[in-house]
């Protein structure tokens, strides 16, 4: 089986191109970290989608571009769901100023970076994790 897989609820996957040079430079990434990648499903959908689950599950009544939940069982194997609102990855492309493709990395690696551990709950881990998001996307082919 494959350790990273996509799947689409309530929107359209990302272009197969994309997802095809993506899929390594996550296992690199995890590779660095020094964890890996065990099973990995990143679940493109909608921002009503994302909406109800945030709701649902976290109580969190707000818009968000991504969802990450661990599903791990062993230290350093990485394996989880993660979530990705197609809608808020274009309006924040468009609010930084960047490209779709370039905001859409970015979001895909943030939820990465939760599960190896990453945490941008505060203005110094933010800033940590945007640190850590720069560093990762300049090895993104």
């Amino acid at each position: 089986m494959k350790p990273v897989l996509f799947h689409s609820e309530d929107a359209e996957l990302p272009s197969e191109k994309f997802l095809n040079s993506i899929t390594p430079w996550l296992l690199i990434v995890a590779e660095k970290e020094k964890q890996s990648i065990e099973h990995l499903n990143y679940i493109f959908c909608s921002d009503d989608y994302l909406h109800e689950i945030n709701v649902k599950y976290l109580s969190h009544d707000f818009l968000t571009d991504v969802i990450t939940f661990d599903n791990s069982e062993d230290e350093g194997d990485i394996e989880g769901d993660i979530f990705i609102s197609i809608d808020r990855v274009q309006e924040n492309a468009v609010d930084v100023n960047t490209s779709l493709e370039r905001e859409l990395s970015r979001v895909v690696l943030h939820g990465l970076l939760h599960l190896l551990g990453y945490n941008d709950k505060s203005d110094s881990e933010k800033i940590s994790m945007r640190k850590k998001e720069d560093s990762y996307l300049s090895l993104l082919k």
